[in-house]
């Protein structure tokens, strides 16, 4: 029974557990209502959908979400948009807020400490593998290969790592690695970030993914949990404990990215700012952008809404409903606007003789006649009056909009109503 369960993919025993319950205060006012993982990205889907279907694509099919910060609309977008998983397949997707499961005024502590608070879950469903992932991030990566290397190498966590820059490096916690990838130190933040052996220049950055035996998790979970000098964190305590320990093996990204034809570099990215979410976004105007979003063979699963198509209408001089190297999603209709180099979600209205260029414009969002935006992002939901000029005037708009030093505005309903008053 044993070597029939070993013939099988990994994945097949493994459980994928996404850490969900940042806040990503760098977004400013994007995550001032919803966690940073439940932020829009790329014209349909949430950030979190990424990491969701990297583990369902993977083959993984018991998948936990731990949520914490301002959970509503990213519980919302699981319940509508991750609700086909069936017990009587061996699938369950369990959403995990903070509940006060140890102590009765005890939230999540730390990334440690919201998997430890679901021990007893975990354990019930006997899975013989963990793979925590950060639900805030963008890539595509089977999971499978980073679960192969863990069982071959025989080691206790193997730590998913980008190849940066060596002097790049500086804002992350870097691996210091042998010529096998056997992690030797684990350095948070180096002013001097270690080399790689076979790569100098460049370091390997950890991706905040681990792989674990279930049973050795769990003990190492329990061992943090009962010492005082702790923050119950996998970087900051689990990881360098198990380093000092144990045997921690670095995977290379690069290894198990997961690229289409058009895909020339491993793609990952934080998106933790106002000027990298706006890039992220932007890029994908791109005639081949970096990332595939049409790639059927690895698709992103996520909650979309049955709407209209997109209406594009008017066809005279200075009033023609056009879009350029731009996305526009369904339910949008752009009434005589001209749209360059822009990502539209859905539901958006775009009045006549308005122009947006290099603008992410997430749903539902009213654009007056007349309006001209360049290099914004607006909220959810904003009404943009007739002939706003966004994009001109860098001091007044940074007086009455978040202007970053790259000089993107992200534009909210309240800074739009503090303009009327």
């Amino acid at each position: 029974m044993a070597d029939m369960k070993r013939s099988q993919p990994l994945s097949r025993d493994a459980m994928a557990y996404v850490l969900a319950g940042g806040r990503g205060s760098r977004l400013k006012e994007l995550t001032d209502r919803r966690a940073k993982p439940a932020v829009y990205f790329g014209g349909k889907t949430r950030i979190i959908d990424f990491a969701l279907s990297n583990a369902l694509n993977s083959g993984i099919r018991r998948i936990g979400v731990a949520t914490q910060y301002k959970a509503h609309s990213l519980i919302r977008h699981l319940q509508r948009g991750w609700n086909f998983f069936r017990p009587e397949r061996n699938e369950s997707f369990d959403i995990l807020p903070a509940s006060q499961r140890v102590s009765e005024t005890q939230w999540y502590e730390g990334t440690a400490d919201a998997v430890y608070q679901n021990i007893d879950i975990i354990q019930d469903y006997g899975v013989e593998y963990m793979v925590i992932l950060a639900g805030d991030h963008v890539f595509k990566m089977d999971l499978e290969v980073m679960l192969r290397q863990h069982v071959d190498s025989g080691a206790d966590v193997t730590v998913g790592c980008l190849e940066v820059p060596r002097l790049e490096a500086t804002g992350f916690g870097v691996m210091h690695v042998d010529e096998h990838d056997r992690i030797v130190a684990f350095v948070e933040k180096p002013a001097d970030p270690p080399g790689m052996p076979d790569k100098p220049d460049f370091a390997l950055a950890s991706m905040g993914i681990y792989v674990f035996r279930t049973k050795f998790l769990m003990e190492q979970l329990r061992r943090d949990a009962g010492e005082k000098e702790t923050s119950h964190d996998f970087g900051k305590d689990i990881i360098p404990y198990i380093v000092k320990n144990g045997k921690a093996v670095a995977h290379r990204f690069a290894t198990s990215c997961v690229r289409s034809s058009f895909e020339r570099e491993a793609y990952w990215r934080d998106v933790g700012t106002i000027d990298a979410y706006w890039e992220a976004n932007i890029d994908l105007t791109d005639v081949t952008p970096e990332l595939d979003i049409y790639d059927g063979d690895w698709p992103i699963w996520t909650y979309a809404e049955i709407k209209p198509p997109a209406k594009f209408v008017h066809d005279e001089e200075g009033r023609r409903g056009s879009a350029v190297s731009s996305l526009v999603a369904g339910d949008c209709i752009v009434s005589g606007a001209a749209l360059r180099r822009s990502l539209i979600f859905t539901g958006a209205r775009i009045n006549s003789f308005s122009s947006l260029e290099e603008c992410v414009v997430l749903p539902d969002c009213f654009i007056g006649r007349n309006a001209s935006l360049s290099r914004a992002v607006l909220d959810r939901g904003v009404h943009i009056p007739e002939r706003l000029v966004v994009g001109e005037d860098p001091v007044l708009d940074a007086k009455r909009f978040r202007r970053t030093e790259k000089g993107v505005c992200l534009i909210t309903q309240e800074m739009i109503d503090r303009l009327e008053n």
